[in-house]
């Protein structure tokens, strides 16, 4: 969302504003800032093919002095639910620029922003918006234009699908950016893919994830070992492949009990016969005992 074609954009004048829930929009984020000065640009980067935002955005004020207020009263108040994060956007770029840094050349005048983005974010994390050099007085583009990637994964896959293709009617030449300050070197040097490997910032998915302000994802913690209560009897663990429960024991038919002879053999003569002990019932007649009528 801008007004008129986007000049170089002023970092020092622009805002980085992170941890933004799914709904807020552009305009929303126009609204919202305004309060604290007059803004020239807000953008939030898209996904190319969901079209959704990643959950930050850039809002360019007209004067440093407007960037530094909206910072110390925006910073951390909430939007649908989720606190903000507002720093300067320049402090954000001097940490995450690992140098994957792209010059495109042979742009087409028709050539915008968007179309930059929409193109070449498919290739990975892009960090801002593609900065198309153009003439201060009227706007129009230079021809020429850089992408800052957040790996030289994305910068290198850039180049290799991108260069000699047509954008807009001409073919655009993509190679790696001069460094400033330097004679005649590019990025992409062997030293600078070697100081990106041992960055975690240049290992993030997405940009969002690199500042302070990144949503923690959402990973339950492990449940506590269970505590059975009092009186509970702890769970038993769940038997092994070879400890199955034990077979049963087999079973052993009863032992044969004979009744007692009655009288008891061996009593003194002259005694009554006692009685038969409870629970047992007369002799068992033999079994080829046949009963005689």
């Amino acid at each position: 969302m801008a007004a008129g074609p986007i000049a170089e954009r002023n970092q020092d004048a622009t805002i980085y504003v992170g941890g933004l829930d799914d709904k807020v929009t552009e305009t929303l984020l126009w609204e919202l800032f305004v309060q604290a000065g007059p803004v020239v640009n807000v953008h939030m980067p898209k996904d190319r093919v969901t079209q959704t935002h990643q959950g930050y955005g850039f809002v360019e004020f007209l004067s440093e002095e407007d960037a530094d207020y909206a910072i110390k009263i925006m910073n951390m108040i909430k939007l649908y639910g989720k606190p903000i994060r507002v720093n300067k956007a320049s402090a954000h770029q001097k940490n995450l620029d690992v140098g994957a840094n792209i010059f495109i050349g042979n742009l087409d005048p028709e050539v915008d922003e968007k179309l930059l983005y929409d193109t070449f974010s498919a290739f990975g994390v892009i960090l801002q918006t593609p900065k198309i050099m153009r003439d201060p007085e009227t706007g129009n583009s230079k021809g020429f234009a850089f992408i800052n990637f957040a790996s030289f994964e994305a910068s290198d896959a850039a180049m290799d699908a991108m260069n000699g293709q047509y954008l807009c009617n001409r073919p655009i030449s993509v190679s790696y950016a001069f460094k400033k300050d330097s004679k005649g070197e590019r990025h992409g040097s062997a030293a600078e893919r070697l100081l990106a490997a041992q960055n975690p910032l240049s290992q993030a998915d997405r940009p969002h994830q690199l500042f302070a302000d990144a949503p923690v994802p959402t990973m339950m913690p492990a449940p506590p070992p269970q505590v059975p209560m009092m009186g509970a009897m702890p769970p038993m663990p769940p038997p092994g492949p070879f400890a199955a429960v034990p077979p049963p024991m087999p079973r052993m038919p009863p032992p044969l009990r004979m009744p007692p002879a009655w009288p008891p053999q061996g009593a003194p003569p002259g005694l009554p016969p006692m009685p038969p002990p409870p629970n047992w019932g007369p002799p068992l007649p033999p079994q080829n005992f046949a009963p005689n009528f």
